[in-house]
């Protein structure tokens, strides 16, 4: 099932993109935009990638990912996905939908990410705590 959400997660985005590739805006910031939404799918697909097995849609510790960009990132699904939104955006001129929609993402994010810290702590302790003063978000 957890390869299904990468697929079915990938196949939106795309789609996504695609149309706002069809939907072509002339200008500088639909250069920007669509520079920074292919940026936000590239490095949200390697975080996706790396984390492997431990991803799941509820908040569950089966391994401590430390290596790639989660080695610098604790969430780098959420950092790379709002980046990409943003981007896309911004090259279509959503600037509303954009505003409202990734405020409402955030707090949806920060909250799922709070769970998951609760988690992680509580299954891996020290080492989590560790690896937590180390990283961002």
């Amino acid at each position: 099932m957890r390869r299904i959400y990468i697929w079915f997660d990938l196949a939106i985005y795309l789609a996504v993109y695609g149309y706002c590739l069809r939907e072509h805006r002339p200008g500088w910031q639909y250069i920007v935009g669509m520079f920074f939404g292919a940026v936000g799918l590239f490095l949200w697909l390697t975080a996706r990638l790396q984390i492997g097995d431990s991803f799941s849609a509820r908040p569950r510790a089966r391994e401590l990912v430390t290596t790639g960009l989660y080695s610098k990132i604790r969430n780098p699904i959420y950092v790379f996905s709002t980046v990409g939104l943003i981007g896309i955006c911004f090259a279509m001129r959503w600037y509303v939908f954009g505003v409202v929609y990734t405020g409402f993402l955030s707090l949806v994010q920060w909250r799922r990410a709070k769970a998951e810290a609760a988690v992680l702590q509580d299954a891996f302790g020290e080492r989590y705590r560790k690896y937590r003063a180390q990283t961002w978000f």
